[in-house]
């Protein structure tokens, strides 16, 4: 089968994002991607914050409610759908619940061909990424960095800690089918 669909799991800061653009430059077919942030940021602003939507604590934690569960399962049975009407999609996520948030995405991707990716960092790095960029809450990348792949199922591993996006991108590259 072709491979329909990437999924990049991995903490904040870890280099899924960068990994994400040059999958894009490298693949030989054009491929849309969709992440976590993307679907934040189509949110309305008074889910920030809230205790029904996504609150971010100021240690870094994450925490969401039953109003963000709702609009996270639709909009992967939303990717879904378009992987279905013939786009090939990269999906970019922070598996915050470990396997229970890989097992909502099987659902969603059920029958399709999926390449599960772990992007893996080391905590010291992705912390030090997260203060570079200044647009997230300290402590996120370390508080993420390992608890995201607790209990995940990867056909492929990749770590950003010392190997540049390009070379991940590559990898990736070479097993979709």
């Amino acid at each position: 089968m072709t491979t329909q669909v990437i999924v990049l799991n991995g903490g904040s800061s870890s280099g899924k994002s960068g990994i994400v653009r040059c999958l894009q430059a490298v693949l030989p077919d054009p491929w849309l991607a969709f992440g976590v942030d993307s679907l934040l940021e189509a949110m309305p602003a008074s889910m920030q914050g809230s205790e029904a939507g996504i609150e971010f604590a100021p240690d870094g934690g994450v925490s969401v409610g039953p109003q963000f569960r709702l609009l996270d399962a639709a909009w992967a049975e939303g990717v879904a759908a378009m992987v279905r009407a013939g786009a090939r999609v990269i999906i970019d996520d922070v598996f915050l619940g470990g396997a229970a948030s890989q097992e909502r995405w099987q659902k969603a991707l059920a029958g399709l061909d999926v390449l599960w990716v772990g992007v893996r960092c080391e905590s010291a790095v992705a912390a030090g990424r997260e203060i570079a960029r200044g647009d997230r809450v300290r402590g996120m990348a370390e508080l993420q960095a390992e608890v995201v792949h607790q209990g995940v199922t990867y056909d492929l591993e990749v770590d950003t800690t010392r190997t540049e996006s390009l070379e991940c991108a590559r990898t990736i590259a070479a097993r979709v089918g």
